[in-house]
């Protein structure tokens, strides 16, 4: 049953939120992350091959373990969109917005009337009734996160007019893309691409919208703070259990 989304609540109060990529379709991952720690994960549906009814015990996992639950999307369609929040899921995470209409389109479908055109369905969302469909979609509008990730120097180009739209609650970097748009593939910390986030950046908070950082570099977690920035991805499970495995092995190699 949909609650108050706790990463919603810690940014309006500029408190600082510390989340991970999952890319291990797994629900005991999930829920190890949350007994770790972290505030919030993303569950990537758009370079991972989860099914269905794996995403939905995932998105259960992340509400046992007191973890806000966000879903990367494949697509920007409507219907991909309706499922992942159907499922119970906190809020979209969108990737490649690269213009004012593709944002307006992803707030559209992740809202109910008056604020989007997002279909209703009861089921584990509702509680399977508990909560009545009015009292849902009322909290539904006001709990669910819309999450724009900026991958492409459109999107950097852009960005004024995409973090204006109201219903954007968040701007996420994805500066390994963004590279590629600028013609340094896979080297997010070239200068160019450095500059294209932290202009991102400054036009989210500008618009009073929380920009969330993927630090990449010593220091860059400590520089974003002293800017005001409180979201972070700390990367993915993927790689930090890779890192841990290759270490503990080569302590007795």
């Amino acid at each position: 049953m949909l609650r108050q989304n706790k990463l919603k609540a810690s940014l309006k109060q500029d408190k600082p939120v510390l989340g991970l990529l999952n890319s291990i379709p797994s629900p005991l991952i999930v829920e190890m992350i949350g007994y770790a720690g972290y505030d919030f994960v993303i569950l990537d549906m758009e370079h991972v091959g989860v099914n269905p009814e794996t995403l939905e015990n995932m998105i259960r996992s992340a509400e046992s373990a007191g973890l806000t639950p966000l879903v990367r999307v494949p697509n920007l369609e409507a219907s991909t969109i309706m499922r992942v929040l159907d499922n119970g899921a906190m809020g979209i995470v969108a990737p490649r917005i690269r213009n004012r209409a593709e944002a307006e389109q992803i707030v559209s479908a992740s809202r109910y009337y008056p604020l989007g055109t997002r279909g209703i369905s009861g089921g584990r969302c509702t509680g399977f009734g508990t909560i009545d469909l009015v009292s849902y979609m009322e909290l539904a509008n006001r709990e669910i996160m819309v999450v724009a990730m900026i991958e492409d120097r459109d999107g950097v180009e852009n960005i004024n007019e995409i973090a204006s739209v109201l219903g954007i609650d968040m701007i996420l970097e994805g500066a390994i893309d963004l590279s590629q748009s600028y013609g340094y593939p896979a080297r997010p910390i070239e200068p160019v691409v450095q500059k294209a986030i932290q202009h991102v950046a400054s036009k989210s908070q500008a618009h009073a919208v929380p920009f969330c950082a993927i630090p990449r570099a010593e220091g860059q977690f400590e520089a974003w703070r002293r800017q005001g920035v409180n979201a972070f991805l700390m990367g993915d499970d993927r790689g930090i259990s890779f890192r841990a495995l290759k270490a503990q092995i080569a302590m007795y190699k």
